[in-house]
């Protein structure tokens, strides 16, 4: 049975030539490949792939990885996908044949259509996030998202611009917990606005205009200053911890940015993290990869984010100077609930170890998904369980009382024989 699919469209006109992406996942490669074996089920994508291209012969289409194809073409109408989809859908619908053994593969899709020359990197993350809603989603979903009205996205960034001068933002941290030590040496850096006349707004109402305006440079700067400030104050509390700040894909080939992110470190001697998405590099690999090499030369610890919820390459993962690695939280919230994620969770987990790498495991919301992740491996997890995003005092207040330490329930007592069962996994 096909699974069915997730749309998002960027501000497309139904009258406009758009760019269109679509992701088509494997949804049941694993259980193709215990019924073929490993060499067998390594064929599947390459076939896959051969059968898009005879439907969509216009299409640009490659394989990524053993589970994911991406098919790129032009289109007239945001409905022209649902076409190209319901066409892949019947052709599915005949087996394949390997070495006399007839398979259906079941297919996963995400989708994203945007108006010519819009940021390829916003198609490909829209697409990434259909296709993760798409994997928990049985019945179709379709998502108008209209585009802002340009003048309230120019009257947002000029407050925004005048909200950096005037420190009207705030960071909220939200502390890691390592899992064997049961300690917090780290905390991830959320920035927040508070407006004078909505109140507390939120990183998904303002970030996408700071980077359509031009404005993401100054935002993250002020927040490594603010990061600075903070991380200093910790010290002098008796707390010293690393603090980890998200960096856009647009700053990675920023060379302005990237030499006054290294004088402000370099000059506060900081123990500073950056957190950035694989998506983030592809823009431009080259630049991204030296610029990336460089923050590590500066003591920067490099962290991947959202691992798993995108298209996860061992080619970059392999380039990439990380010594951190961060589950997408979509695998994390259905561990204890999913016959497959947490098969995906532990072979992650395997993998950043045999790189060398610590894994944190965000979203961690339940004592059983923290048992669990204890039981495979995870070095570090973050999340509701462990804390909310709170302000500096309230992090403080929060370290000196030491509740991480306290024992939570025996992983043996909540999973029983589950556990063993993961184990083997």
């Amino acid at each position: 049975m096909q699974q069915n699919a997730a749309f998002e469209p960027i501000g497309v006109s139904e009258t406009d030539a758009i760019d269109c992406l679509l992701l088509v996942e494997l949804a049941n490669f694993v259980a193709l490949r215990r019924r073929l074996g490993c060499v067998r089920a390594d064929l599947l994508a390459g076939l896959a792939s051969e059968r898009l291209g005879r439907i969509l012969p216009t299409a640009s289409i490659a394989s990524v990885g053993r589970t994911l194809v991406t098919c790129r073409f032009r289109g007239q109408a945001a409905d022209e996908i649902d076409r190209r989809i319901a066409a892949i859908e019947a052709s599915f619908a005949r087996p394949f044949e390997i070495d006399e053994a007839s398979i259906r593969i079941e297919l996963t899709f995400g989708a994203a259509a945007a108006e010519i020359g819009v940021d390829e990197v916003a198609l490909v993350e829209q697409a990434e996030l259909a296709l993760a809603e798409a994997r928990t989603a049985y019945r179709a979903i379709r998502h108008q998202v209209a585009p802002r009205p340009q003048r309230d996205v120019v009257r947002m960034a000029r407050e925004l611009d005048r909200a950096i001068d005037k420190d009207e933002l705030v960071l909220a941290y939200q502390p890691k917990v390592h899992v064997r030590r049961q300690e917090i040496t780290s905390a991830e850096a959320l920035v927040r606005w508070r407006h004078p006349e909505r109140g507390m707004v939120m990183p998904n109402d303002f970030i996408p205009i700071a980077e359509q305006c031009q404005l993401i440079d100054r935002m993250t700067l002020w927040t490594i200053r603010r990061a600075i400030a903070d991380q200093q104050e910790l010290a002098r509390r008796g707390h010293h911890l690393r603090l980890f700040i998200n960096i856009s894909g647009q700053l990675l080939a920023d060379a302005a940015f990237v030499e006054e992110a290294c004088r402000l470190v370099g000059s506060s001697d900081a123990n500073l993290g950056f957190e950035i998405t694989e998506t983030s590099v592809i823009r431009d690999p080259a630049s991204a990869i030296a610029n990336l090499q460089r923050f590590a030369d500066y003591g920067i610890t490099i962290a991947i984010d959202d691992y798993g919820a995108g298209l996860s390459s061992l080619a970059y993962l392999k380039q990439l100077p990380a010594r951190e690695l961060k589950i997408d939280k979509l695998f994390v919230t259905q561990l204890t609930s999913s016959n497959r994620d947490p098969l995906i969770v532990r072979s992650t987990i395997d993998l950043a170890h045999a790189l060398e790498m610590e894994v944190v495991a965000e979203g961690v919301e339940t004592h059983a998904a923290l048992a669990l992740l204890t039981v495979m491996g995870c070095d570090m997890v973050q999340g509701y369980l462990i804390s909310r995003p709170v302000a500096l005092d309230a992090l403080i207040t929060y370290l000196d009382d030491g509740s991480h330490r306290r024992p939570g329930p025996d992983p043996l007592t909540l999973f029983g024989g589950l556990t063993s069962v993961r184990r083997e996994a």
